[in-house]
């Protein structure tokens, strides 16, 4: 008896062994057939724009999923460079719409939201010391709370090159808001900043990503000229400005070959296209 259930395991333990090795020979044919398809097929036209949070080695654990370690932020940076990006403003995009700038050969926005205090102290010297740009998405009633960036730091950080633009007054999906309260977010946020002696605030990030069919009409009511979203994807100038394509960058787990995935990962998005944003003809 004994015998027998031994028997009968191992040709339980055989037949799931047998099942587990022809699953993972189809996902390696299905991996390695796409990549093949990748290699092959013309490169979609388009740039990515990051998301990024936090740039500090420690983090509370709740938060540290946003937070990229300063060596491995430099890699990245410096990776970016030598593949030969250049960063460029959500305003230099819009800009260049209307035959206004001209984008360079391979551009790349860089985009931090909620506005930590890192981002003055940490990331800024970062980026000029390589010569970049960012745009920097500001919860505006955070703005001078202990961990988040002051009124001083923000105008400091516009006139070396950063742009500002609005991330909500609460940081509320507007999704889960009625009409009223939605442009209340998009409107007092922007006038608070402009009242603060700041540029005039042109971009805009969905709060947790979410949107709806209604907000860029809303967004453009409230005078913004572009707003990012949560999509991965590539961008280019039939991308739809309210619907830009980005791609997040969390803590890395597996260093910088993370990051390429994660690159390819919005040049995959397009190719298939998977929540693709395109303007209406």
């Amino acid at each position: 008896m004994n015998l027998d259930r031994k028997q009968g395991g191992s040709s339980w333990i055989s037949k799931a062994a047998k099942a587990a090795g022809g699953l993972l020979l189809l996902l390696c044919l299905l991996v390695g057939g796409l990549a093949l398809w990748c290699a092959m097929a013309p490169k979609p036209e388009g740039f990515p724009i990051l998301e990024y949070h936090m740039v500090r080695d420690e983090a509370p654990e709740d938060a540290r999923e946003y937070a990229v370690p300063v060596e491995e932020f430099k890699e990245q940076l410096d990776y970016l460079q030598s593949e030969g990006y250049t960063t460029v403003t959500l305003l230099e995009y819009m800009k260049a719409k209307k035959g206004k700038f001209t984008m360079p050969e391979k551009p790349v926005v860089l985009t931090f939201d909620d506005g930590y205090d890192d981002n003055y102290q940490t990331l800024l010297p970062l980026l000029e010391e390589r010569g970049m740009k960012a745009v920097v998405f500001m919860v505006t009633n955070d703005i001078g709370r202990p961990g988040y960036l002051t009124w001083d730091q923000l105008r400091d950080m516009e006139k070396r090159g950063i742009e500002l633009g609005s991330h909500t007054a609460n940081h509320q999906p507007l999704t889960t808001l009625e009409p009223q309260m939605r442009d209340d977010e998009l409107r007092l946020s922007k006038l608070l900043m402009e009242w603060n002696g700041l540029k005039t605030v042109f971009s805009f990030s969905y709060p947790n990503g979410a949107y709806d069919e209604e907000l860029p009409e809303l967004l453009r009511k409230n005078e913004y000229l572009a707003a990012v979203t949560g999509d991965a994807g590539l961008n280019n100038m039939q991308t739809d400005p309210y619907l830009l394509q980005r791609v997040n960058i969390p803590r890395p787990r597996f260093g910088l070959w993370e990051f390429k995935l994660r690159l390819w990962k919005a040049e995959l998005m397009t190719r298939l296209g998977i929540m693709q944003h395109r303007a209406a003809e």
